[in-house]
């Protein structure tokens, strides 16, 4: 048999209700629709961390931030440690598989040179290393006002770096994964494709802008970008199907986190929060581990080998990595994973899930059980107080988290605080063990 390609498409701080199959009516993405339409749209999929860094090193490693050496959002500057090979990544597990594999986009997983991608299973890097940069002079300018960091050029090819000031960032990223497919049509392939957008600075060429004519200047904006990614999708199915490999590609979607709220969005010097994108029905935006933090957008579709439909038990992004290592072939249980194969799914043939799943935060803990989801310390935005100390949800009844059960069920309550505290206790006793070190500035 055949083995499939695989196609892993990341969005940036893109909300739970931006996408169209999500419920959004104000903003269209009917390339990404239709992949919904024709695969499983997960409305109860979760990202493994509200920040774009863990989210990313759990989503391609299969295991919880913390146990994968990648807890808190990445420096830009180019001393920046980050994953390492000791962590092997999907890319280096189907590499060994003889795939090819490739990245075009967003990295943020570490600048030194152990940390890059191509020290990380990929064969070929197209994009950027750092979390954020300009659109179009592809400058990185985090931390610049403060005198944090100084304003660094970052567009590359493998180790080499490259200009191409003036190209829209988001089609460049589109060009690179469609001539990546054209290339290696007759291998087996691993194509990572993480889109920055709809991550700040907010840019967007007219034409995006001039479909939303009359959305509010923070959601049209928002539109405009996510406009251009569905259209970069349909031209990555569009070569697909063109070199007649749609049936033979599994194709999985999702966003790395909730959206933004932060006043640097936008470049007016208003410092309010940011309106742009929505978390849908939930609470809590980025960095927050409530709902809307982590509760993500997420389409896996592979030609007939999936029956259409709408999956709303809760998986996580660590799920992806054992779920395409046995699609290709490979054993998951020969790899150190916190991840969960999701092939009897796609099979038809049930449905495993968690029976815990866990996050952390800074001070933020959380866990969800069953339909019962409790969060410690949970802020609802990066700059806020906690909410409250404990916080318990039934979220069949609740999905939004308005309502804090914890004084009307303490037994759960503090079942369920035994078991996140239990576990956080082990991220940080594996964090102080395996990967410290690699932060320190002078190692």
């Amino acid at each position: 048999m055949k083995k499939p390609n695989v196609i892993v498409i990341l969005t940036d701080d893109q909300g739970y209700g931006d996408l169209g199959c999500m419920g959004a009516t104000d903003l269209q993405t009917p390339h990404l629709d239709a992949l919904a339409q024709d695969g499983i749209r997960f409305t109860s999929m979760y990202s493994a961390s509200p920040v774009c860094s863990p989210s990313r090193a759990a989503l391609l490693t299969g295991r919880y931030p913390g146990n994968a050496g990648v807890r808190a959002i990445l420096a830009g500057h180019r001393r920046a440690s980050g994953l390492t090979p000791e962590v092997p990544t999907l890319a280096t597990a189907l590499r060994q598989m003889g795939y090819a594999t490739g990245l075009c986009g967003k990295w943020h997983l570490g600048l030194r040179p152990e940390c890059r991608p191509n020290a990380n299973g990929f064969d070929e890097f197209s994009g950027f290393l750092a979390g954020c940069l300009d659109y179009y002079s592809h400058i990185f300018y985090y931390g610049m006002a403060d005198g944090g960091a100084d304003p660094t050029h970052d567009l590359w090819e493998n180790d080499t770096e490259v200009y191409a000031n003036g190209e829209y960032l988001t089609e460049r990223i589109t060009r690179k994964s469609v001539d990546f497919i054209q290339r290696h049509r007759e291998d087996p392939f691993f194509l990572y494709v993480a889109y920055n957008a709809p991550h700040y600075p907010m840019h967007a060429p007219a034409r995006y802008l001039d479909r939303f004519p009359d959305l509010p200047w923070d959601r049209r904006i928002t539109a405009a970008m996510l406009s251009a990614v569905d259209d970069g999708v349909g031209e990555i199915v569009g070569k697909l199907r063109e070199l007649g490999l749609l049936e033979d590609t599994i194709l999985y979607f999702q966003s790395d986190n909730g959206p933004s709220r932060e006043s640097r969005n936008w470049l007016d010097g208003t410092e309010d929060p940011y309106y742009g994108g929505t978390t849908g029905r939930f609470s809590g935006h980025k960095f927050s581990l409530f709902e809307g933090g982590i509760r993500v957008p997420a389409i896996l579709a592979w030609g007939k080998q999936i029956a259409p439909r709408v999956v709303d038990r809760p998986h996580c992004a660590i799920d992806l990595f054992p779920t395409v290592l046995e699609a290709c072939g490979g054993d998951p249980d020969a790899r150190q994973t916190d991840g969960m194969s999701m092939m009897d799914l796609i099979r038809g043939a049930g449905e495993r899930t968690h029976d815990f799943l866990f996050w952390e935060m800074e001070e933020q803990t959380a866990v969800r059980h069953g339909d019962y989801k409790l969060v410690l310390n949970g802020r609802l935005n990066e700059n806020e107080e906690p909410r409250a100390p404990v916080f318990l949800s039934d979220l069949r009844v609740d999905p939004g988290e308005k309502n804090n059960l914890a004084d009307a069920m303490p037994q759960l309550c503090k079942e369920l605080t035994d078991a996140a505290l239990a576990w956080r206790r082990g991220i940080e006793a594996t964090w102080e063990k395996n990967f410290a070190r690699n932060y320190s500035l002078t190692r």
